[in-house]
């Protein structure tokens, strides 16, 4: 509250005015003497968002200031909050990102979601990094369910991954492969012409027990509708260069069935 009176130069007075609450309530709030609503909390974020003020980008800077040498800061978009301490989805894992945008655009659609951000000590665990390739494709199908059997083998033994991040477009483009529309030279060409951040998936109890949460990121309708309006959009551009890649790369790779057979 006091990056925001302190951006706009106004006092706890007119705040409150603008708010629509009493000048107690910004007080009381601002130095932490009460806990704040959820009324409050989206009005406050709400006002600050439509004038410009990324409250969230404010407390990523913070933190990234704050985390300790070696460690990784994430990002983890909630469909609703975290109830209790992390835990692993053993069939698909618990996945963060370095991206807040990303974290967030992927749960925009749903009214009570929010954003963690996240502590990762790496020391001590095993991990596998991929680069935008057939294989990291393979893995993202093994992980949506579409790959069984063996193939759990190459990820196997590993506390954690790094890939680049499978955002909206990138979903709309690998499902094409999956579904053995395109071939994976026509996935791969169609990926590179994207810039992608990086992923993290959290495969072990070991792993998810060096994951901390710093903070809980409040999300407000203005913020979450932006980024409804740029996933609708990213959906609208991954169909498109979906289309490209099947006619520029028409004929080469291989398609799905035809890897899985050797």
């Amino acid at each position: 509250m006091k990056i925001i009176r302190s951006i706009l130069g106004i006092t706890q007075s007119k705040l409150a005015k603008e708010l629509g609450v009493q000048q107690v309530t910004v007080s009381r709030n601002e130095i932490e003497e009460t806990k704040p609503s959820d009324s409050f909390l989206e009005k406050t974020y709400g006002y600050a968002y439509d004038k410009g003020i990324l409250l969230n980008r404010f407390k990523s800077v913070y933190w990234e200031d704050k985390i300790l040498p070696g460690h990784k800061l994430l990002y983890h978009g909630a469909k609703s909050f975290i109830d209790g301490k992390l835990a692993v989805d053993r069939s698909r894992g618990f996945y963060t990102g370095e991206s807040y945008s990303q974290a967030i655009s992927f749960i925009s659609g749903f009214e009570k979601s929010s954003v963690y951000l996240l502590d990762f000590d790496p020391t001590g665990l095993n991990y596998k990094e991929f680069d935008l390739s057939r294989d990291w494709m393979m893995t993202i199908a093994f992980f949506r369910g579409t790959l069984k059997g063996e193939f759990a083998n190459s990820v196997e033994g590993y506390d954690y991954l790094i890939a680049p991040i499978a955002d909206n477009r990138m979903y709309q483009i690998i499902n094409s492969f999956i579904n053995g529309e395109i071939t994976d030279q026509q996935c791969i060409h169609c990926l590179a012409a994207t810039n992608l951040g990086k992923q993290y998936v959290f495969k072990t109890e070991k792993a998810i027990s060096q994951l901390k949460i710093v903070e809980k990121l409040y999300v407000s309708d203005s913020e979450r509708n932006y980024y409804k309006a740029v996933r609708s959009n990213e959906s609208l551009e991954g169909e498109s260069l979906a289309k490209q890649a099947r006619i520029q790369y028409r004929g080469k790779g291989l398609y799905i069935d035809e890897i899985l057979k050797h």
